[in-house]
């Protein structure tokens, strides 16, 4: 059996990038025939499942990664891994254990996802970033020395930044009226907000390098090629629409977490205080914190991020339009 590329979360936002991207960049490099590539799915009949095995060289495994152990990372040969985390209250407790079980099983090198970079540090009142910190810090213990590691600090991903200016555009499609439209944006800010398939991509291309030390205990900041602001957002849909957007409301992020904490946690026992902390996290962009300025060097010479806030928004609604045309 081949040494192993673990590629956890294969279906999500980052890693269906990272399936699509690395088999090409491992075969221009001559060594295709030295790896396989193992695509990780909770359901591998799933459509997006699917779509993975037309990928040379990947086979697509069903396995929740929580569920990882040392024994099952040596019995399949892994010796890198890419993994993006959920960010619910116990990520902390699942990712810390899927990297002491890599760390005893022998794992040479892991890249992860992380947050926005301004917020990774102990004392952010967005608890998803404190746990971020704390992986990151983990990781850099002498403990984690055998385990070497990157870590991606992306900046907003722009499929959820600019989800509520594509819903918005769709129901004035259907509707011909407006509600208020609401960004997470500020107006003024300058923000960085980069696609989730260019984070992949930067992801395949560590993990191709036979020599990842260079990269080790490296945290990359990752912005998308461009700033938006919350005005040129506005714009982006009145030009879709055709007319002017009479009601907008910044800075909401508040209305996007209490969506979120009643579709996904109302029903459970996580605390209703430390979901709705997710609404400081975009404080960082509003304080002009994340512009593409603040891009690493290192990503721009290795995979520069390309996809455009215009580019992302255009992707948003034609996706919407396939799922409608396919119901």
């Amino acid at each position: 059996m081949a040494p192993t590329i673990l590629i956890a979360g294969a279906t999500g936002n980052t890693g269906r990038s990272v399936v699509e991207t690395l088999p090409k960049l491992l075969d221009s490099a001559g060594l295709s025939s030295k790896y396989r590539i193992i695509a990780l799915t909770r359901s591998s009949k799933s459509p997006a499942a699917q779509q993975l095995v037309k990928f040379p060289g990947v086979e697509v495994v069903e396995k929740n990664w929580v569920d990882i152990t040392s024994d099952w990372l040596r019995e399949h040969q892994v010796i890198k891994a890419f993994i993006a985390s959920h960010n619910a209250p116990n990520q902390f407790a699942e990712e810390s254990t899927f990297h002491t079980a890599a760390l005893n099983a022998g794992v040479k090198y892991v890249v992860r996802i992380s947050t926005t970079a301004p917020n990774v540090r102990p004392d952010c009142k967005a608890y998803y970033a404190r746990a971020h910190w704390a992986i990151e810090t983990l990781l850099g213990t002498p403990e984690f020395a055998g385990l070497q590691w990157t870590s991606l600090q992306a900046n907003s991903f722009s499929q959820f930044y600019l989800a509520s200016a594509a819903q918005f555009i769709l129901q004035y499609r259907q509707t011909k009226k407006q509600d208020t439209l609401r960004l997470m944006g500020s107006e003024d800010a300058p923000v960085g907000i980069i696609d989730a398939y260019d984070v992949g991509i930067f992801a395949a291309h560590l993990l191709a390098q036979e020599d990842p030390s260079a990269h080790n205990k490296a945290r990359y900041v990752l912005n998308g090629p461009e700033d938006i602001t919350g005005k040129r957002v506005v714009e982006m849909v009145e030009q879709y629409i055709g007319t002017r957007v009479e009601n907008v409301a910044y800075k909401d992020m508040l209305s996007v977490v209490n969506m979120l904490y009643e579709s996904s946690y109302a029903a459970t026992s996580e605390s209703k205080n430390v979901i709705m902390s997710i609404r400081y996290a975009a404080e960082p962009t509003w304080e002009g914190k994340c512009s593409a300025s603040t891009t690493s060097k290192e990503v721009l010479d290795i995979a520069a991020p390309k996809r455009t806030p215009a580019e992302a928004l255009e992707s948003l609604l034609r996706g919407a339009e396939d799922n409608f045309l396919m119901k």
